[in-house]
């Protein structure tokens, strides 16, 4: 409504004075201000802020008369009378010297100044004046309150008598009233009130009420009354009195006469407000305002009697001072918008507490965009002398505002924008318009293109979420300079449906502004801007601008409609004249709605006419309706507006054409909402359908009031099938009651409707900001919000402290807004209309924010229910809960709000929506496990762990299932949380995180030991070589604390579970992800599993399995002869041989390669991991030949940083020396080749599957190798179709005591494949051809092992593997070139690498990252 704005201003007095001022009096006009010193009268000009004219009263007079009171101006502004101590009163007559001015403007060279303009001078010049006094009265008594009512002023004094003293001062004489004589009784029907009573009763302050016709008074003795006089002769025994009851400490009084309320100030600190009951005539209690302890805890029964009350010039809110300082701001109902007794008004930054503003007197300015304030504070202090300075800063401050548009052109064609307006600039919350030009159809379809989050601010359509709620800066527009010198102050302004034009007004004529073109447009010719006074308004309906004016040249009302698009100029205008004075305009679709100062509503139809250049609009009468019969004075009707609102939505349900038609009109009357329906009874409503015309000639029926208390009112004339609660409801703003919204109820599944349900129902609900405008379809409240910056700190020294800018902070206006639905909801919930809200909140289902708005109806029921220290009889929440178990979001929104609320209150929430072990259940059983997870917290804190184990064991395995990786490593930490005893608080971290903790998903850090190793076994294996030392730090703390932990054998006992289950189904891409995501120890199970899980039973089966799962195609034979088989199948040995020990670690990482072939691994050396030891060298130089070719061919290609990391960061070991590190780059440019080895070499490229699985089968197989697991090692060399790797595989097989039962197995295996690939897929035959010879020294080597184990029992080789796991690894890894040193984990040395690969790697096997991923 009203927002202060920036620092106040501190006015410089140009004359010397040691007097400071008291008293601050606008004149009715509010273009001057009156300054009261004790005996210096000053008349100030207000924009800008010069004084005009001092008057000193000399000493003798002075002495005389008494020190200055009080002054108050006649209505004209041609007199001020000012009550003096001594009990006289001074009237000072004000000539103004004709045409005679004090200051010119002065401009800059060159600026286009308006010399010539008519009233340019008295707009930009103080004019001269002059003050006189013209009379003395002696009233021989004290003087308290001084009023000017109409062409008499009322004075009251303290010896009980009431002054009417005509302004003239002579002609009338004046008439004394004795208080004791006038009748005082509860209501004027009564036939005869009671008298004072006693005799010492006086008028403490008065205040006159045009619309009551009567003054509002406060006594000396506190008690509060209305006097009114009976009939026209101001008389004692004319005069009657009506108290308030209730009301014995009243300090002070304002009046408001466009909504008839009288504010009386407390001496408790309230300030309560009464209207008078117009059948009774009774003083009636509206409402109160007051400070609440829970906002201000420090000061709200602190702050002593209420000093002022000052309503503001529109009636829209009144500004409150009380005797210890500091100002209140409150809207007429009672909405608190400003107090300056909290926050950065009353604290500095430090903390320190700050003295509050103190306040003697004040005044609010033109239109209310400032206050005039005299601060109290330096009225006390003696102005210092300062010889240089000829200006001396004295007691007054302006403090300034920016107002709502609503609050002086409640005009409704557009209620989804916010605008601001202040005195030289415009605030609008449409986002930039210039982006997002669309055409008008968007405008009802614009809350389909909702995607994206409620606040993201991007550039959806001008009207859509994201620009109404995008951020939090107003879009400003600064009004255009040439039209504010002469037309200040803005009066009106208005903006369009789209939020793409503004237009404003003035004193005189109009301007506007195109948000898109970013330019005003002003009256050509300034002589017709100045001869038209802009009275009812303005409103934009499409492209043109509709506004209600007085032409000064005719003396004529008249209705004018002009055209954006064209020139400003009356050429272009249509003007229709209008018979009386227009107060109010609006616009309903195609309608024009006038409000007269006869009290009649016009309607005009109103449409747009293409003839010639422009288009023009055509106006023409519909209707009149006389309301003088139910409205008392025209100037208390705030609004008016059509609606297409009607009691009976039955009509809706048969026509629905008809839902935008105009059907009734409401009339916001002095707070009291007035609604006319138009007459459907007659007969004429069969007939009527063929004539358009006749259907808005139909009578209005008689007003029905809706609502009291009513401040603003919102309806859309929009249609949404979908949405029909929420567009065909009204939307109402009460004040401090908050909001109501009168809400149509429809039958359901178009049902006959029950008789005794009502068609609408009103629901009252609670808002925390002061609502400016609703979003209909999006359930959203717009405002804004006063916010304060301190800037305190910038000025240290003391000398600075007494600047405004430390006194005060920088005020600012941000904008908010609110959800609203919950409320309603809940209302409709109350009531017990359960269908009508699961209608309603299924039609906004799809808001982005709807669980947010289920969320919050559970929360606040529960606080409310479950603090509640009276039983509550009928409880809500079991019937919320209920209603929220409709939706699909039931078991996340149950979860959210218990996660947000105190766990006191959790077992009130369960035992209304239900057990949260049912709940989890029902979540795993949805498969939602993230809810399901939630769940597991509270049952941690409701449950015992036994119970809490079970049912994260539960999610846990089916997380695994999933392949939630995240999820997984949570459940590993909350298992382990629970294991170690800590079971008190929710498992956000456990107490000590160690580094490595088994399961490890923190990432192979620590790669020492796999969990199942036995103490003697890692000193066997660590006493090998003297190189590496015992991991230290928290990796080796470990063992000796958690060796025994059931709770990491249970986990363990999961992942093989789980490990197991993947090998048997042969799911190796999964198990690579697995393995990756939780850090498990794929080598050291594998050793253990070597001739359990991790044999192959079906080779054929795998080979297939493994083609599908990595998107690898079946080989296929080249449709020409195989030229040079060897010469390709040697090459590709070497570079294979080579590639297969430096595949890196981060196989399954993300990798995207950008060379032009796609699968070349990029070269890299790796450094700095191992010393290296002789034997390794030794078997890695048995492929000498190969290795060699290979390393001088092919040259490095430049793109090689981007590295693919080692092995070892993955696994915990490495059978890679650093020296070997090497990749080489499968770059073939340099080589010479013949045509047929091009074909080849596509041929090839062609047969390979996409480079990711290749990477990945290629570190799957430096696995399996190293945990010995060969017949895997073969299935995977089949796939690559790299005979190095089935020549290694058998070279570790011939070289090592291998279990002949694993030799026979893989010879079974590659019998099977042959006979597949002769039948199925004779692809694989020239690849097996190739092997061949080594296969025929593996049946060999079959034979020889038979023979020596003929003797012997069954599987020998079991035995020793069951009984020491590792031990047969150790030996294996040994013989096939494996540093066993790297099997304890890497050393110190190359920790820091590791961790640097650490990164990658827990990237790697993310899902959604290619096309061929793992899910």
């Amino acid at each position: 409504m009203y927002f202060l704005s920036g620092w106040p201003k501190r006015l410089l007095c140009p004359l010397e004075s040691l007097e400071q001022p008291l008293h601050i009096q606008t004149d009715p006009q509010r273009a001057f201000f009156a300054v009261l010193f004790p005996s210096q009268l000053s008349i100030w000009y207000c924009r800008p802020s010069v004084l005009i004219v001092s008057y000193k009263e000399l000493s003798k007079a002075a002495s005389q008369f008494g020190p200055y009171k009080q002054a108050e101006w006649r209505p004209d502004s041609t007199m001020i009378a000012v009550s003096t101590a001594n009990g006289y009163i001074l009237f000072f007559e004000i000539p103004s010297g004709r045409d005679k001015y004090l200051y010119d403007p002065i401009y800059p060279k060159g600026s286009p100044h308006l010399k010539g303009a008519p009233h340019y001078k008295e707009e930009q010049c103080a004019p001269l004046l002059n003050l006189e006094v013209k009379k003395v009265l002696d009233l021989q008594a004290s003087i308290t309150s001084l009023q000017s009512m109409l062409e008499d002023l009322l004075v009251s004094t303290a010896d009980g008598f009431l002054h009417l003293i005509h302004w003239d001062g002579m002609t009338n004489g004046r008439k004394a009233i004795n208080l004791c004589t006038v009748p005082f009784s509860l209501d004027l029907q009564s036939s005869r009130g009671s008298l004072l009573g006693f005799e010492d009763v006086y008028i403490r302050d008065m205040e006159y009420c045009a619309t009551l016709d009567g003054f509002a008074v406060v006594f000396n003795d506190g008690r509060v009354g209305f006097i009114t006089p009976m009939s026209s002769r101001f008389t004692a025994e004319q005069l009657h009195g009506v108290w308030a009851q209730d009301v014995v400490d009243g300090t002070c009084v304002a009046v408001n006469n466009k909504y008839r309320l009288m504010a009386f100030g407390c001496a408790n600190g309230s300030v309560q407000v009464y209207t008078i009951d117009t059948t009774t005539g009774a003083m009636q209690f509206s409402h109160r305002l007051e400070l609440t302890p829970k906002q201000y805890p420090d000061i709200w029964n602190k702050t002593g009697p209420v000093k002022l009350i000052r309503w503001s010039p529109d009636s829209c809110v009144m500004m409150v001072t009380w005797e210890c300082g500091g100002l209140s701001l409150w809207s007429v109902f009672g909405a608190q918008l400003i107090c300056t007794l909290g926050g950065d008004f009353a604290y500095q930054s430090d903390g320190a507490k700050k003295d509050p503003l103190k306040i003697s007197s004040m005044t609010w300015g033109s239109e209310g965009y400032h206050l005039w304030v005299i601060d109290g504070i330096s009225s006390n202090m003696k102005p210092e002398r300062n010889a240089s300075s000829e200006a001396q800063q004295f007691g007054i401050l302006q403090f300034q505002f920016i107002k709502s548009a609503l609050t002086i052109n409640p005009c409704m064609s557009n209620q989804e924008q916010v605008l601001l307006q202040g005195e030289d600039r415009l605030y609008l919350n449409c986002g930039d318009a210039a982006q997002t030009p669309r055409n008008s159809s968007a405008h009802s379809e614009h809350n389909h293109s909702r995607e994206r989050g409620p606040f993201s601010d991007g550039s959806l359509d001008s009207q859509g979420l994201s620009t109404l709620l995008g951020h939090r800066h107003w879009h400003v527009v600064q009004i255009h300079s040439t039209y504010l010198e002469s037309n200040w102050p803005i009066r009106f302004s208005a903006i369009d449906k789209l939020g793409q034009n503004v237009a404003v007004v003035g004193k005189f004529g109009f301007a506007h502004y195109s948000l898109l073109t970013k330019k005003w447009k002003l009256f050509g010719n300034i002589t017709q801007e100045q001869t038209m006074m802009v009275t009812g308004g303005l409103a934009w309906w499409n492209d043109f601008i509709v506004l209600a004016c007085y032409n000064l040249n005719d003396h004529q009302e008249e209705l004018r409609i002009y055209l954006r698009t064209s020139n400003l100029d009356n050429a272009f205008a249509h003007i229709t004249k209008v018979q009386a004075d227009t107060l109010l305009l609006s616009v309903f679709r195609d309608i024009v709605i006038l409000f007269r100062a006869d009290c009649s509503i016009c309607l005009y139809s109103i449409e747009r006419r293409s003839e010639g250049l422009n288009p023009t609009a055509s106006i023409q009468i519909l209707q009149e309706v006389s309301m003088s019969r139910y409205i008392p004075h025209p100037f208390l009707v705030v609004s008016v507006t059509l609606t297409s609102v009607r009691t009976e939505t039955g009509i809706t349900l048969k026509m629905p054409q008809q839902a935008c038609e105009a059907e009734s009109i409401m009339l916001n009357l002095a707070g009291q909402l007035i609604m006319l329906q138009r007459d459907r009874s007659g007969p004429q409503i069969r007939d009527k359908d063929n004539n358009p015309n006749q259907r808005k000639h139909l009578p209005f029926c008689a007003p029905v009031v809706l609502a009291q208390s009513v401040e603003n009112v919102w309806t859309t004339c929009r249609i949404n099938k979908q949405k029909r609660h929420l567009l065909e409801a009204l939307w109402l703003s009460c004040g401090g009651a908050g909001m109501k919204v009168w809400l149509p109820l429809f039958p359901r599944d178009h049902r006959k409707p029950h008789s005794f349900l009502s068609r609408r129902i009103m629901l009252p609900f609670h808002i925390n900001i002061y609502p400016l405008a609703v979003l209909f379809e999006d359930a959203l409240v717009l405002g804004a919000v006063n916010d304060t910056v301190l800037y305190d700190c910038l000025y240290t020294q003391t000398s600075a402290r007494e600047h405004l800018e430390v006194l005060f902070p920088f005020s600012i206006v941000e904008r908010t807004s609110q959800i609203y639905l919950h409320h309603i909801l809940r209302q409709l919930l109350v009531r017990n209309l359960g269908e009508q809200a699961l209608l309603l909140a299924h039609s906004c289902a799809t808001l982005p924010y709807f669980p947010h708005v289920l969320e919050l109806m559970l929360h606040e029921v529960l606080e409310e229910e479950a603090t509640s220290r009276e039983p509550i009889p009928d409880p809500l929440l079991p019937t919320v809960a209920k209603f929220i178990s409709e939706f699909p979001l039931f078991l996340q929104t149950v979860v959210h709000c218990a996660r947000k609320t105190e766990y006191a209150l959790w077992n009130y929430l369960f035992a209304a929506v239900g057990n949260p072990k049912d709940l989890f259940e029902e979540c795993l059983m949805a498969q939602d496990l993230d809810t399901a997870a939630s769940y597991l917290i509270i049952l941690q804190n409701m449950e015992v762990p036994a119970v809490s184990r079970q049912h994260a064991t539960l999610l846990f395995n089916t997380a695994l299932e999933q392949g939630k990786w995240d999820l997984c490593r949570h459940m590993i930490r909350f298992l382990k949380a629970i294991g170690s005893g800590e079971t008190e608080t929710p498992p956000a971290t456990p107490t000590t995180q160690e580094p490595s903790s088994s399961g490890g998903f923190e990432f192979f850090r620590h790669r020492s030991i796999s969990l199942s190793q036995s103490a003697e076994n890692l000193h066997s294996k660590f006493n090998l070589t003297k190189t590496m030392s015992m991991p230290s730090g928290p990796s080796g703390k470990r063992w000796s604390k958690d060796s025994d932990c059931a709770e990491n054998m249970y986990i363990d006992m999961m992942l093989w579970r789980h490990a197991r289950h993947l090998l048997e189904e042969i799911k190796l891409k999964d198990l690579g992800c697995f393995a990756a995501q939780l850090g498990f120890e794929l080598i050291g199970w594998l050793c253990k599993e070597r001739a359990r899980a991790a044999r192959v039973e079906d080779f054929v089966c795998a080979l297939k399995k493994l083609h599908k799962d990595f998107l690898w195609p079946l080989p296929v034979i080249p449709a020409s002869s195989i030229n040079s088989p060897f010469k390709n199948g040697k090459y590709k040995t070497a570079v294979g041989e080579q590639l297969l020990k430096s595949q890196p670690a981060d196989t399954f990482v993300n990798m995207e390669m950008d060379t032009g072939v796609s699968n070349t691994p990029r070269s890299r050396s790796w450094l700095g991991t191992i010393g290296s030891s002789q034997r390794e060298i030794d078997t890695v130089s048995s492929h000498g030949p190969h290795m060699q070719d290979a390393f001088l061919s092919p040259l490095l290609s430049k793109g090689d940083e981007c590295s693919i990391g080692s092995a070892t960061d993955l696994t915990e070991t490495s059978s890679m020396v650093d020296g070997d590190w090497t990749m080489v780059d499968e770059n073939f440019s340099s080589l010479s080749l013949t045509q047929s080895e091009l074909e080849q070499l596509s041929l090839e490229l062609a047969s390979k599957g996409p480079h990711k699985s290749q990477v990945q089968l290629r570190y799957l197989l430096h696995i399996f190798m190293e945990a010995g697991c060969l017949d895997w090692c073969v299935v995977i060399g089949l796939i690559l179709r790299e005979s190095s790797v089935i020549n290694q595989v058998f070279s570790i097989m011939q070289s090592s005591d291998i279990d002949g039962e694993i030799c026979q197995n893989i010879k079974t295996g590659l019998d099977a494949v042959d006979k597949w690939a002769s039948t199925d897929c004779p692809g694989y035959k020239p690849f097996l051809s190739i092997i061949k010879p080594q296969i025929q020294k593996l049946n060999e080597i079959v034979e020889e092992q038979v023979q020596p184990d003929a003797f012997q029992p069954v599987n020998p080789s079991k035995v020793p593997e069951q009984a020491n796991p590792r031990a047969e690894e150790s030996r294996t890894s040994s013989s096939h070139g494996t540093n066993p040193q790297s099997d304890a984990g890497s050393s110190n040395a190359s920790r820091h690498e590791e961790d640097k690969a650490k990164t990658e790697d827990e990237n790697s096997f993310q899902e959604g990252s290619y096309d061929c991923v793992v899910s």
